[in-house]
């Protein structure tokens, strides 16, 4: 397995953004009839406390039509982020925050605390393929702090639920958080109670996390990724790893996986190993890379780490690389889906030359299955 393990097929754009309008936060679920799903959020600009959820669907990947933005009658109310899902017997999950809005054109940060406004865990559910979705329901955070939750629910084929996000400050600076973790909240009732963990916990009390993943691997055990940052100055360091295997009740310490990347996400193989798919603002080429692994207690068994999409530059602004400057950020926020062909879709946000959006990347690799 060397170089060129990918190859690109097709690419092309989910969605095309309108003037100051903004694209972020892609996710694509595959269903067993073919079609797929992705959604993303659109803001008014880029650090305004306005995110919409969005709906698309495409039976070939490459035209994409039937949008809906489902819980538009809170937009004014409330900002929500987050990410679908789906579960064995295909019901399809929206996972993520809301935040509320009190004045139009409003921030989420703020950078006198290193936090986000205060915002509550939720989620909804659809049970015709995405078409329409249930109002949302509220997963109680265990701990104080604002959460940072872009990554999807994962529905096990046991049936239990697990969410997994990142502790923020808020806007309150007597507030202490606790950052060096990433939480994880489990249901076996299907929401009707929530049990809460650490799934990763940093030694460095100056660490923290972001873009924080857990998905179930084919032989039932669960895997846990995130951005590991350093609050001192910025700086990254090698994404971690956890594994579970007993159903999330317990988890290995967290490892390095060896790879250097920003915003993190996974998915599951039918061979129990794992597609990793990050950004990389930081070492040339720029771009999103993905990797081939096969987890275990020992390393994150990296087979294959190439880049699938490169960037014309690492940010708006050269020396925004660092955490703190996402709003300077020029693409970030990959996740990838194996389809029903055994294609691979390659989902992110990009602000290119030439226009933004929603890009889409379509892979072969015929040594992967």
């Amino acid at each position: 397995m060397g170089n060129n393990f990918f190859k690109i097929v097709d690419e092309g754009f989910v969605y095309r953004t309108i003037g100051n309008t903004v694209a972020c936060g892609p996710r694509c679920v595959a269903l067993d009839t073919g079609e797929i799903v992705c959604s993303f959020m659109i803001q008014s600009g880029l650090g305004i406390n306005d995110f919409k959820p969005v709906i698309v669907c495409s039976d070939d990947g490459q035209k994409w039509n039937n949008l809906i933005i489902p819980w538009e009658h809170l937009s004014n109310t409330y900002s929500i982020f987050g990410s679908i899902s789906c579960s064995y017997d295909g019901q399809m999950f929206f996972f993520g925050t809301r935040t509320k809005i009190d004045a139009r054109g409003e921030s989420f940060w703020s950078e006198a605390t290193q936090g986000l406004k205060e915002n509550e865990l939720i989620y909804g559910y659809s049970l015709d393929k995405g078409k329409s979705w249930s109002e949302f329901f509220v997963i109680p955070k265990p701990i104080p702090g604002a959460a940072e939750a872009p990554g999807a629910m994962c529905i096990t084929k046991s049936g239990s639920w697990h969410v997994c996000y990142s502790p923020y400050n808020t806007f309150d600076p007597n507030l202490f958080v606790e950052r060096n973790q990433v939480v994880l909240l489990t249901s076996r009732d299907r929401g009707k109670s929530w049990s809460y963990k650490p799934m990763l916990r940093f030694e460095q009390h100056y660490a923290t996390a972001a873009e924080a993943w857990v998905i179930e691997l084919a032989d039932g055990r669960l895997v846990g990724t995130c951005w590991k940052l350093n609050q001192k100055d910025g700086s990254d360091f090698p994404n971690p790893y956890t594994l579970s295997f007993d159903g999330g009740s317990t988890w290995t310490p967290s490892k390095s996986t060896g790879i250097m990347g920003q915003s993190t996400a996974l998915a599951p193989l039918p061979d129990s190993r794992a597609l990793f798919i990050y950004n990389q603002r930081k070492q040339i080429p720029y771009g999103v890379r993905l990797a081939v692994v096969n987890p275990s207690d020992v390393d994150f068994g990296i087979d294959v780490n190439e880049i699938v999409y490169n960037a014309e530059k690492p940010a708006i602004k050269q020396s925004a690389t660092s955490h703190s400057n996402w709003t300077n950020f020029s693409f970030g926020e990959p996740h990838v889906t194996v389809l029903k062909d055994r294609t691979l879709l390659v989902v992110l946000w990009c602000i290119e030359q030439n226009g933004g959006g929603i890009r889409y990347i379509r892979l072969e690799a015929p040594e992967l299955f």
